[in-house]
């Protein structure tokens, strides 16, 4: 049994991680990873946020340009730094170790693991659909419901604590696809890839009916009040709190935009594997593109083809999917919704298979990527030793099950969906530093070989940096109650990481390497 004592003495093993992913595998890491449940749900929200058709497409669009440019600049660090861990290599290269433990800090308390509970809740939902006993009321046992909890003026909570079935189902599926990575890179690879390449279809299947079967009643309504609402300059009211406050349709749109952008992200999990990847010089820039780009055009595709068969205004006590429009889908399931109009009644049990083989293909993804960051952190001496110990099957398998145990007490604790909602203000602002870091390695490390050089530099990289601050200076305005935690989050790791610094074994460690 491993004992406290193991996790910091423990010598690291000789087995090293094998170069065993194609650029295929890596494409499908890429797209399988940010294709989750969100591309089904969150046009809801956004819609009745922007009130307007025009202004629910730019969302998706801005949101795809900026993950472009941002993978974009991505490539050209991973090329040039094709290490384990993948983004935190770079932060810690470029900017020091203390920025590269903070995104590793925050994405082992939060980002990755909130990420692998909620999609893993979303896999259960869904089964629920199908198996009705699957639900998060149907309490196996409830330690207690917490809040809601004044933060801001705005409400946090309340979390009901416990297991469910639904959490159950979640946690199983969480130590399934655990156990599937544990048993090496390549096996976890064709998961990736069969899942992947079936929900892709599935969403292209969905976009195809959609614009066969598209109704007249959208399709004039969405036409006539295509650009109602759409000036970025004029004022719109935002109501974000207790009173809605006056803001310009750029900002609305800023703040609108966190569920696009959610749902767009998890493309940088392939640059955690990089130094499993095959020639990854030419094939982690490839994936990104590829990924990233398909994804995109997909995204922007879907959000069309629900305009042609559902129209963005309803009522919230519409009695049809047409009269609850995008807006007000039941459950905000605008990729239900839209099935039940083309399917009828069996369009509910169609869409959450759908989502299910979605849910499941992504959370494959989360998990065999994220591990990575958390090995070659300890391989770094800034965490337990044993986190970056090798399995025989040339697999880090103490990160994974690190990552499982958390990823399953968050499915327990409730927290998980609004920790989503705190996280996009960490994940942007992780961004925005790692390609500060590409600015400075331009310039400390000119010789650094760099096999591929982002287009547009420093032109485009720098027009990611304004536009993700811009959004950043926005959420915290109007959005406070999620951003100011996600920040308290990303700041609790600094005293973490001195205080880490000062022990006997970390500075051994440090000496060792």
């Amino acid at each position: 049994m491993t004992t406290a004592a193991d996790l910091t003495l423990s010598p690291l093993s000789p087995a090293k991680l094998d170069k065993v992913l194609t650029l295929f595998d890596s494409t499908m890491i890429v797209v399988g990873s940010m294709i989750g449940s969100g591309i089904f749900i969150v046009s809801a929200d956004i819609s009745r946020q922007v009130q307007s058709p025009a202004l629910l497409i730019a969302a998706w669009l801005v949101s795809g340009l900026m993950t472009l440019l941002c993978a974009l600049s991505y490539a050209e660090l991973s090329a040039a730094l094709p290490e384990a861990g993948g983004q935190y290599a770079f932060l810690r290269t470029s900017l020091g170790p203390l920025w590269g433990f903070l995104y590793g800090w925050s994405m082992l308390t939060v980002i990755q693991t909130a990420t692998i509970a909620a999609v893993a809740i979303a896999f259960a939902k869904f089964t629920g659909v199908l198996v009705p006993w699957f639900s998060s009321t149907a309490w196996i046992v409830k330690l207690g419901t917490f809040g809601p909890f004044e933060l801001f003026g705005f409400a946090l909570g309340p979390y009901n604590v416990g297991l469910s079935t639904q959490n159950l189902l979640a946690i199983l599926l969480i130590i399934l696809l655990t156990f599937v990575n544990s048993r090496g890179l390549k096996t976890g690879a064709r998961v990736q890839n069969l899942f992947t390449v079936l929900k892709t279809a599935a969403v292209l299947g969905l976009i195809l009916l959609a614009f066969v079967f598209g109704t007249d009643q959208a399709q004039s309504l969405n036409l006539a009040g295509f650009w109602d609402n759409a000036g970025l300059f004029a004022e719109h009211a935002y109501r974000g709190g207790a009173e809605p406050v006056m803001v310009s349709g750029l900002t609305l749109l800023a703040v609108a935009m966190v569920g696009s952008l959610f749902s767009a992200d998890a493309w940088n999990n392939v640059t955690f594997t990089a130094a499993e990847v095959e020639n990854p010089q030419k094939n982690l820039p490839r994936a990104l593109a590829l990924g990233v780009g398909l994804v995109t055009v997909v995204y922007v595709i879907a959000n069309v083809a629900y305009l042609n068969v559902l129209p963005l205004v309803g009522a919230a006590d519409g009695a049809t999917p047409i009269a609850r429009g995008i807006q007000f889908a039941a459950e905000d399931r605008v990729g239900t919704a839209t099935a039940e109009v083309i399917f009828g009644a069996q369009g509910a049990v169609i869409m959450a298979v759908a989502i299910m083989i979605s849910t499941f293909g992504c959370n494959n993804g989360l998990i065999l990527a994220g591990a990575r960051v958390y090995y070659a952190m300890a391989k770094d001496g800034l965490f337990f030793r044993a986190i970056g110990t090798v399995s025989d099957r040339h697999v880090p398998k103490a990160a994974l099950v690190l990552q499982a145990v958390w990823a399953s007490v968050l499915c327990l604790s409730g927290t998980y969906g609004q920790l989503l909602d705190f996280i996009i203000f960490a994940v942007l602002l992780f961004y925005i530093l790692t390609i500060i870091g590409l600015f400075v390695l331009r310039r400390r490390r000119p010789d650094l070989p760099r096999p591929y050089k982002v287009i547009g530099y420093p032109y485009l990289p720098a027009l990611y940096i304004v536009m993700a601050a811009f959004i950043e200076i926005q959420l915290l305005r109007y959005k406070p109650q999620y951003t100011w935690p996600g920040l308290c989050l990303v700041l609790v790791g600094i005293p973490v990481y001195y205080l880490w610094r000062r022990r006997p074994a970390t500075a051994a460690a440090n000496h060792q390497a």
